[in-house]
């Protein structure tokens, strides 16, 4: 018996990455009864401003929209159910080869052992029994993604401990899918030139390589409010225009790689929580 809650714990780069790949999650196992923390690496600066302006046109104030982002994340996770929000208030790198990836503060610039050390003081105050975070791609390549697994990864490794630890992905199949529903609502989603994604790696995994998958239709609704809540950034979250029901068909069901395990749970899993319960 342990003298403390079960634990999920989901390090993320930006207001808002927590209800597109773990929204459904954090609900779930908030209604289940086990603690949820939520560890946000970044202030969301390089996000949009009032009216959609964008990093570096007039009218972008960086301050503000951290600010903003700051209450709108807070929202999210009242809806989510979150138990506990840290924020490391890191500065928010941009994209790729942006300019701001290279700013003092930046995240992408920290080094990962004072990003680690940070995030190691958490670990070792909330103990969780489960960690998910990205992998090490950072999914799409954005580099404070990238920069959140390296820390989080650094951070386990500095404190020793053995969580069961997860990175978020998608099965191959939904990419496909989720192309055919971007074109239906009206995005520009294009197939990606061949040439100029040869040596960068393939969003997701094959379905056969993913070892979890956590049904969440349940909390398809939850998950919707979570993301709406970030409302400055809705020209930005493509999930908004296709309502509830839509969405939740696409996205009730999450999906992760098993990296780190102490249990010997069986997989594929349905459960982030097999063998700890």
């Amino acid at each position: 018996m342990v003298d403390r809650p079960l634990t999920l714990m989901a390090v993320h780069a930006h207001p808002d990455d927590e209800a597109t790949g773990t929204g459904g999650v954090l609900a779930r196992y908030a209604a289940e009864g086990i603690r949820t923390v939520l560890v946000t690496c970044t202030d969301g600066a390089c996000g949009d401003g009032p009216g959609g302006v964008k990093p570096g046109e007039p009218g972008h104030d960086p301050a503000a929209v951290a600010a903003m982002r700051r209450e709108e994340l807070q929202a999210s996770c009242d809806v989510l159910k979150v138990s506990h929000l840290e924020t490391l208030d890191y500065a928010d790198s941009g994209m790729m080869g942006w300019a701001a990836n290279d700013a003092p503060g930046s995240f992408w610039r920290t080094p990962v052992e004072e990003g680690a050390a940070r995030l190691a003081e958490l670990l070792r105050h909330y103990r969780p029994d489960v960690v998910v975070t990205y992998d090490e791609n950072g999914f799409y390549g954005h580099p404070d993604h990238i920069q959140a697994n390296r820390i989080t990864m650094a951070a386990l490794e500095l404190t020793g401990m053995t969580p069961k630890v997860y990175w978020t992905t998608a099965p191959r199949s939904m990419m496909q899918r989720f192309g055919e529903v971007m074109r239906e609502f009206g995005s520009d989603w294009e197939e990606a030139d061949p040439a100029e994604t040869e040596s960068m790696p393939e969003i997701g995994l094959p379905d056969e390589e993913i070892t979890t998958w956590v049904d969440t239709t349940e909390f398809g609704s939850q998950k919707f409010d979570a993301l709406a809540a970030h409302a400055s950034q809705g020209e930005n979250i493509f999930f908004l225009r296709m309502g509830k029901e839509r969405f939740t068909e696409l996205m009730g069901v999450e999906t992760f790689v098993r990296v780190q395990d102490a249990t010997g749970a069986a997989v594929p899993e349905n459960d982030l929580f097999a063998g700890l319960r």
